[in-house]
């Protein structure tokens, strides 16, 4: 039971309270007081960012499946970080020289810069033109021939990023020019916040940094986009209103498959077949009104009629095998 105190034992502590010997439940230690900055550059809130991660992962798996294909080793590609910063911060994180590309997405003012290490690049060099990568450079200057190579990487990034965006609209990224001066390369302006996404690219046992740096303030169409769908339930905007069994079937019906028609057969003794010569005429166990049997990947699936068609020599098909054709 909580112990009840009498009235002259409340009037000692109200003195004690008056007199400062003792401190009241309210007078604790004083918290440090946070300064908040109202220019702080959040325009893009938590939910939007994490949508944004997944469509840059999404980006980072397709871009190392093209290097792993050039450059014939292992790449993973991390999303590091995605912020939102001030231009002008970002200008100062930028060596000098660079290998920096500006691009645009077709139909709206949005500007990004494609900012690639400077090893990455000489490394990516040096890989296409047929070396090992460990090449060394005097000076880190990017030739124009060596942009011309980079040029082909940089591309890539924007067609990767053009199908990784599609979940959210159909949007077309076009490289501008090359800049080796962050100074020259101004999407906006200094004090305006800019939305800086980072990449780690690991090629073997190096690790390279790669960053994709858009201007947030024209991104308020596509903000809007983003908060009013879920990644969980969208899909390309190609394959709208399309089910999943409709999209499979519909790459399955464009699939190529090699048709073999077999005119006929003969048999031969080894010694005929090394004395055959230019001219030479097989005679073949099967005469021409012969139905000829259509295999499709070497599966007997129909027979059919020799013909022409449009001057173009042809078959047609007069009956399909009727057979249980079991997966192999």
């Amino acid at each position: 039971m909580a112990e009840v105190l009498s009235q002259q034992e409340i009037d000692q502590l109200l003195n004690k309270v008056k007199s400062g010997e003792e401190q009241s439940p309210t007078q604790g230690t004083e918290k440090e007081a946070i300064l908040f900055d109202f220019r702080l550059p959040n325009r893009i809130s938590k939910n939007q960012l994490r949508t944004i991660r997944n469509i840059n992962e999404n980006f980072a798996e397709c871009f190392a499946s093209f290097l792993v294909t050039k450059l014939q080793t292992i790449v993973n590609i991390n999303v590091t970080s995605i912020d939102q910063i001030y231009y002008s911060e970002y200008i100062l994180s930028v060596s000098n020289p660079a290998c920096l590309y500006t691009f645009d997405i077709k139909n709206t003012d949005i500007k990004g810069i494609l900012e690639l290490n400077l090893d990455l690049a000489l490394m990516l060099v040096d890989r296409l033109l047929g070396g090992n990568g460990n090449g060394t450079k005097q000076s880190n200057v990017i030739t124009p021939i060596e942009q011309k190579v980079i040029a082909v990487m940089a591309e890539r990034v924007m067609l990767d990023l053009r199908k990784s965006w599609q979940i959210i609209d159909d949007m077309e990224f076009r490289i501008e020019r090359f800049e080796s001066d962050i100074d020259f390369a101004q999407i906006t302006s200094q004090s305006e916040s800019v939305l800086l996404i980072s990449f780690e690219i690991i090629i073997g046992e190096q690790s390279y940094m790669m960053n994709l740096c858009f201007a947030t303030f024209a991104f308020d169409k596509i903000l809007a986009k983003l908060s009013t769908q879920k990644l969980s339930t969208i899909r390309a905007t190609k394959h709208g209103g399309i089910t999943t069994d409709e999209i499979i079937a519909n790459n399955l019906y464009r699939t190529y498959l090699p048709v073999i028609v077999e005119f006929g057969t003969a048999k031969i003794s080894l010694q005929n077949l090394f004395d055959l010569e230019k001219g030479d005429i097989i005679l073949l166990e099967n005469s021409i009104a012969d139905e000829h049997p259509v295999k499709v990947g070497n599966k007997l699936l129909f027979h059919g009629r020799l013909g022409v068609s449009n001057k173009h020599k042809a078959i047609k098909i007069t009956r399909k095998v009727e057979q249980n054709i079991k997966p192999e």
